[in-house]
């Protein structure tokens, strides 16, 4: 039985040791999936591989796997090379942007020499690593560079400049002071001396065009369907015909070549030992106590049992919308689209939806090997049955409408139940988009282009599902519109963005599915930005206000439901703040992909390329500001935001993958929670920051006073939760002791106390 472990051990120990760099916390958690495995190394009866989000360590003898990724270490996503050196336990990542991590027992460096390197301006990925001792040897674009592992730090780099072009090396290995190096004009290779750099003195040991090399004793190497072995500066080529070699190993007196059916191990004379067929396509393998392991494309590690061995996720990392049902079950919907929110973009993995039933990750068979050209903008669960779920597939081609499927929690898959093509009459119209429930478990339904009105495509349309014909309802809205996105529901009204003229719909369905008596109210310039082309994304707020995001700013509707209902009357306001003294917009000329609203009434506003803003209620505080730079997010561009207000719990969504932050605020009321105080105690040599307290009422009054009944601070805090900053009355640091917080709620029928501890 798997064992799946959140403490570090091996190269992982580093978790543990602080350094500057690190832009995690505990507060963090990630969502990747771990399936695609890149690379991996034996260590000791131990696997340690690489996937595209992160790095896992498997250990055979017990089960037991650890994760490192950007959520608890790692600095990047896009993992694209990895090599571990199991005698110094160091290793090293690389990532297709060109950074590195260094991965040592006393922590983990970011090396960004690369990336922001001048003098080449082609791919700066990282095509390969490979460790010898303390030395590395990397594969780019450009050509090869030595890195030193104990310093740090790169050495040389030789520039495959030939004939003004640069040839890239595909992989590279250090054996002896020599780096051989795998090229598309041959197998190249220089001693490590001060002539390396200079490319026009490297030697062609065999011309060709050739991928992949590795050296243990011995040097093998790869065309795209023979393997050789470099005996003595001779290549000799092994006698096994190949299709389509996709990675060359060398452990352990053994040659492990992996093609696209087979994984075969030779001896290091060349000599056939032995193979495995794991049944599926794998990127790489290697050999572990005379057992094959294979390093797949959609199963993480996997033996000759096909027993597969990896972190649980989702089966892929890209994800666009998240809906949370039920207890901690979540649905990932993986579509996309481009021009204006209009054209469906279609990836070619074809992924569907995700599915997390509370205790594990479940792909839906249904989408392996369907031809079916999915694009998955939304998918929800029915809450009359649950394991009802209906999803919509946006996209120009067979196939386009909406989908039912019903869960079987004994078998953990999905059977195709129902297909609802609704009435499409060609390839531009009625495309669905995004679901509702109201209070009586309606559904309704967002589409795009229906029938030819005079704006670009259409009508926006809604749908509404009829559960006693098992069929969709379908009326044209007024709004020529066009597009549409996802709506969401408040008090009795659809609230539909969108995207592709400048506006708003909000219909009300009158909380039935028939459409005969609906009314839809629309906005059309009503304040909104002069150069906005429509409207992304929407939340309704605790206040019943509605905070609108266009592609160019963000804009508010107090008392949203209400005056609604005279359009002509209303006009939308931007939020003013204050900088340097004069008044600015708050996120003027930005598109404003996602906002949700926390249960202490805070904005988790996503914007296009800046990250994550968490806002106080009124907007007028940025409270924090999450980017992929500064935090685990794996992009500057979440395309979703969801907040479970029971544990506050919220989740950041990207065609990247899904992470995770532990929030502050979950289930606040007039009353108090579980209130706790962190850190505690406050020691100023290990933390600098606030000291932060939970649990709060929605108002809470706080007193904090000394042993000797000095009250030295005083606040009201709004939204469930308040941070000190350690300061007294006069913003001087209190002195090292005990302090009582005294807490009431709004009314004082309520109250809390708690205890803080402060060492300086």
């Amino acid at each position: 039985m798997k064992k799946l472990s959140l403490i570090s051990l091996g190269i992982l120990a580093s978790l543990q040791v602080a350094n500057a760099q690190n832009i995690s916390s505990k507060k963090w958690a990630d969502l990747f999936s771990y399936n695609n495995v890149l690379a991996m190394r034996e260590d000791n009866g131990k696997l340690v591989a690489a996937a595209e989000n992160g790095i896992f360590y498997y250990t055979v003898a017990t089960g037991e796997i650890t994760k490192l990724s950007k959520a608890n270490g790692l600095h990047e996503i896009g993992i694209s090379a990895f090599d571990y050196n199991p005698q110094t336990k160091v290793a090293l990542v690389g990532y297709s942007n060109g950074s590195l991590d260094v991965i040592s027992p006393d922590g983990i460096k970011y090396i960004v020499d690369i990336p922001i390197a001048t003098g080449y301006n082609g791919t700066k990925k990282i095509n390969h690593i490979s460790i010898t001792g303390d030395l590395a040897v990397i594969s780019v674009g450009y050509g090869v560079s030595i890195f030193d592992l104990k310093k740090k730090e790169f050495k040389d780099s030789a520039f495959f400049l030939s004939g003004g072009v640069y040839q890239a090396s595909n992989e590279a290995t250090i054996f002896g002071n020599k780096v051989y190096s795998v090229t598309s004009i041959g197998l190249k290779s220089h001693e490590m001396n001060i002539t390396f750099p200079v490319f026009t003195t490297w030697t062609t040991d065999m011309p060709g065009n050739f991928n992949h090399i590795d050296s243990e004793g011995v040097i093998s190497f790869s065309s795209a369907n023979s393997a050789y072995i470099l005996n003595s500066g001779t290549p000799v080529q092994i006698a096994q015909s190949f299709a389509g070699i996709h990675d060359v190993v060398v452990n352990s007196g053994n040659i492990v070549v992996t093609d696209a059916a087979r994984i075969y191990t030779f001896n290091t004379s060349g000599n056939f030992s032995t193979f495995a067929a794991l049944g599926e396509e794998c990127n790489t393998a290697t050999t572990v106590g005379g057992k094959i392991y294979g390093g797949t494309i959609l199963s993480g590690i996997k033996d000759e049992a096909n027993s597969t061995f990896k972190p649980d996720g989702p089966y892929f990392n890209f994800a666009y919308k998240i809906n949370l049902h039920g207890e901690n079950q979540l649905l990932v919907s993986t579509g996309s689209r481009a021009g204006r929110f209009n054209v469906a973009l279609i990836n070619p993995k074809n992924p569907g939806f995700y599915y997390y039933n509370g205790t594990g990750w479940v792909y839906p068979s249904y989408f392996l090997g369907n031809t079916t050209k999915f694009n998955v903008l939304d998918v929800v669960s029915d809450p009359v049955n649950p394991n009802d779920i209906f999803f919509t597939n946006y996209n120009d081609n067979t196939g386009r409408g909406i989908y039912k499927m019903k869960y079987d929690d004994g078998s953990k898959d999905f059977t195709f139940t129902k297909y609802y093509d609704l009435g499409t009459t060609n390839t531009n119209t009625r495309r669905p988009v995004g679901f509702a429930f109201d209070e009586s478990n309606n559904l309704f339904l967002s589409m795009s282009f229906s029938g030819e009105g005079s704006a670009p495509g259409g009508y926006t349309a809604i749908g509404a599902y009829d559960r006693g014909t098992d069929n969709f309802l379908v009326k044209n809205t007024a709004s020529n519109f066009g597009a549409a996105q996802k709506p969401i529901y408040y008090e009795g009204l659809l609230w539909i963005p969108t995207p592709r003229l400048k506006g708003f719909l909000v219909y009300d369905a009158k909380k039935t599915v028939n459409t005969s008596d609906d009314t839809e109210y629309l906005l059309t310039d009503n304040g909104f930005p002069a150069s906005s082309n429509g409207s992304v994304s929407v939340a309704l707020d605790k206040s019943g206000d509605a905070w609108i995001g266009s592609d160019t700013g963000l804009r508010i509707l107090p008392n949203a439901n209400s005056e609604i209902k005279t359009p002509a009357n209303v006009t939308v306001e931007p939020i003013i703040i204050e900088q340097n003294g004069l008044g600015e917009e708050l996120f003027r000329d930005a598109q404003i992909l996602q906002i949700e609203v926390d249960a202490g009434d805070h904005k988790w506003v996503s914007i296009e390329g800046g990250g994550v803003y968490y806002l106080s209620a009124d907007g007028q505080q940025t409270i924090k500001h999450f980017t992929k730079e500064n935090s685990p997010l794996p992009t500057n561009s979440i395309t979703d935001i969801k907040v479970d207000r029971k544990t506050g719990k919220v989740y950041f969504v990207s065609y990247n993958g899904i992470v995770t932050y532990q929030g502050d605020v979950a289930d606040v009321t007039s009353g108090f929670g579980n209130v706790l105080v962190y850190p505690n105690p406050v020691v100023a040599s290990i933390f600098k920051g606030k000291v932060t307290i939970k649990g709060l009422a929605e108002v809470t009054n706080i007193r904090i006073a000394d042993t000797a009944g000095n009250v030295v601070h005083s606040a009201v805090a709004r939204g469930g939760y308040y941070e000190w900053d350690l300061n007294n009355q006069r913003g001087k640091r209190v002195a090292s002791g005990i302090y009582f917080v005294l807490m009431t709620n709004e009314d004082g029928s309520d109250k809390a106390t708690a205890k803080i501890a402060v060492v300086n």
